[in-house]
């Protein structure tokens, strides 16, 4: 294993091993769909992302909430996959712990039971690792006078491992070459956006050297976990970029939104531009080139609306390897003209949109992104967001939401054969 995750191959995980080991549960076949082989050898691999905002304000509450299987969100959150059935996907807000009892919680009792009618579906293999949201840093990051709290961690939280992530798979993982990039420093990044203090004359001097010789790129973690299905493996590039709001003139949130967007645009580049990528195991450089990959994840970036630095997703988007399959929704569309706000000024096509977020400001936005490899041919993709009068419209609905305020982005790619 090359990183620091953990890998969670049956539903029952070894809860006593330490955070960060190898974990192998139950083998493919004691967990698995018994059709999803024949399934996948004449389907399309659907692969999705989802900002479930199974987040709780307190370390072990997901845990809880879980237990019993009653958890109303939870609940409408399992409908949504039961209904959309990806093969294969990135949860993004999904409180990481050590025993990685939440991942277990939410796949017995939760997507292995029926939710209103739809079909159990079952996720033999898992994975999950620490996240930086919540890990104190031991400074003022946010230069308040003060150290500690969720602005100065090394990533916005309440405690470590808070908006974490998982991803779940009907495919085997390969965890021999599963790399994490959770401490891949933002200085190291060559031409990084280090942020400026506007109160002094020096370039670049809103974090100090001793801060950036601490701070990650990366506000959650970036994951490369490759899935290993029969016509090849596909490797998952999954990541969560902070918000780029929340902080000031220096637009320190906004500048690391988009190197850690940057670094996937580096990561699946030519060898020149990864060169200087190392993982947290110490290996160097990025993607072999010709692997097929999909990149997933809430990249709190719109292309044209919202408050990211312009150009972040342009980025992936726009990338010669990335292919953009622009997935949309009815759904979408209603909620921008029925809301109204800052919807009724935006550039941008609202049946792209994938979040419901506030009307005033920002509107609702296209920030979740599955955008896969030029070599993996796509055969449809769309946004999980029905129309009033649609059927699941009662999963997505309006604030307070009872699923999140984004939405399920799926799409369906042909793998022909290979490597």
């Amino acid at each position: 294993m090359r990183a620091g995750g953990r890998f969670v191959g049956g539903l029952a995980a070894a809860a006593t091993a330490a955070a960060g080991m190898l974990v192998l549960g139950a083998p493919a076949s004691a967990g698995a769909d018994p059709s999803a082989t024949t399934r996948a050898e004449r389907s399309p691999l659907r692969v999705a992302t989802y900002n479930v905002s199974l987040n709780r304000p307190a370390p072990g509450g997901l845990v809880a909430d879980l237990a019993g299987g009653d958890d109303a969100q939870a609940r409408a959150i399992a409908q949504v996959l039961q209904t959309t059935r990806p093969d294969v996907v990135l949860l993004n807000e999904f409180d990481f712990d050590a025993g990685s009892e939440a991942v277990d919680l939410f796949r017995e009792q939760y997507l292995q039971v029926s939710q209103h009618g739809e079909s159990p579906i079952r996720y033999p293999y898992a994975f999950v690792a620490p996240v930086n949201t919540g890990v104190g840093s031991g400074h003022d990051l946010n230069n308040d006078g003060e150290v500690g709290g969720p602005d100065d961690a090394l990533g916005f939280g309440q405690f470590p491992g808070q908006y974490g992530m998982v991803v779940l798979s009907r495919h085997p993982i390969d965890t021999d070459n599963v790399r994490t990039f959770q401490n891949f420093r933002w200085q190291d990044m060559p031409g990084a956006l280090l942020p400026d203090d506007p109160g002094t004359d020096e370039p670049a001097d809103w974090y100090g050297p001793e801060e950036l010789d601490d701070l990650p790129l990366s506000s959650k973690s970036h994951w490369d976990v490759p899935v290993e299905t029969r016509r090849g493996t596909v490797h998952v590039l999954a990541s969560h970029p902070t918000p780029p709001t929340f902080d000031g003139p220096e637009d320190r949130n906004g500048q690391r939104n988009h190197d850690e967007i940057r670094f996937w645009a580096d990561y699946v580049g030519s060898r020149r531009d990864s060169a200087y990528i190392y993982d947290d195991a110490g290996d160097e450089g990025g993607l072999r080139p010709g692997s097929r990959f999909v990149i997933l994840g809430d990249q709190n970036a719109d292309p044209l609306d919202g408050d990211s630095v312009p150009g972040a997703i342009d980025q992936l988007v726009d990338h010669p390897r990335v292919r953009d399959p622009r997935p949309t929704s009815e759904g979408a569309v209603e909620a921008a003209a029925v809301q109204g706000g800052s919807n009724a000024h935006h550039e941008g096509d609202a049946a792209l949109d994938t979040a419901d977020f506030t009307d005033d400001a920002p509107g609702n936005l296209r920030v979740d992104y599955a955008l896969p490899s030029k070599n993996l041919p796509v055969q449809g993709a769309g946004v999980f967001w029905p129309m009033a009068d649609q059927a699941g419209s009662e999963l997505t609905g309006v604030y307070p939401f009872p699923t999140s305020d984004h939405r399920l982005v799926w799409v369906d790619l042909r793998m022909p054969g290979g490597r």
